[in-house]
């Protein structure tokens, strides 16, 4: 996914759904939230908070809401992109121009601008414990450069790489994500720090 520095590099290279996208922005404009980029893509904050964002996929434009578990959703129309992984996003999904109600679009972004400013968030979890796959502390311990900088890391870097090394299903996949993430922990860089 091509990666856009200001929001409107996005929404002129977004052939696919810009009308769609296009007016998805104008109503997000007219709240008090600001428009920034993150992650390449329109993102709206409160206080520099994320509260919305907006994407164009290959078969549907939407919606997200980073707290959007705390929404009412009287309509029923908010979902979860990963069932059991993904706690408080929630995606509004759009498949035609024609899908966007912008009276029912202002209740839920007013509904999200309110949940951010009361300061509702899903907590993380405490005390979890680190659980290395054998896969990778076999690789930790085969390397003592490696195994010195991975036991500098913060215990939440370690935990989002054995995580994303548990998560693989192929052994092919485990070694491939082991090779990836080595010259990471090497510089000290956790897993998901360009997103942070």
């Amino acid at each position: 996914m091509e990666r856009h520095k200001t929001a409107d590099d996005y929404f002129s290279s977004n052939n696919e759904w810009k009308k769609a996208l296009t007016k998805l922005r104008k109503i997000l404009l007219r709240t008090e939230l600001q428009e920034t980029v993150k992650w390449g893509m329109p993102t709206y904050t409160l206080d520099g908070k994320n509260v919305a964002g907006l994407a164009g996929f290959k078969s549907y434009f939407g919606i997200w809401f980073f707290n959007g578990v705390f929404l009412k959703d009287e309509q029923g129309i908010l979902i979860s992109a990963q069932d059991g992984k993904t706690k408080s996003l929630r995606q509004w999904r759009f498949y035609s121009i024609d899908d966007i109600e912008e009276k029912l679009i202002i209740n839920y972004i007013d509904e999200a601008i309110n949940v951010q400013k009361e300061g509702k968030k899903i907590k993380p979890e405490k005390n979890r414990s680190l659980n290395i796959p054998d896969k990778l502390m076999a690789e930790i311990k085969a390397d003592k450069q490696l195994i010195k900088c991975f036991q500098q890391l913060s215990m939440s870097k370690q935990r989002e790489y054995a995580d994303y090394i548990a998560e693989a299903k192929r052994e092919e996949t485990k070694t491939k994500r082991i090779e990836k993430i080595k010259p990471m922990i090497l510089k000290n860089i956790g897993l998901n720090d360009k997103y942070k």
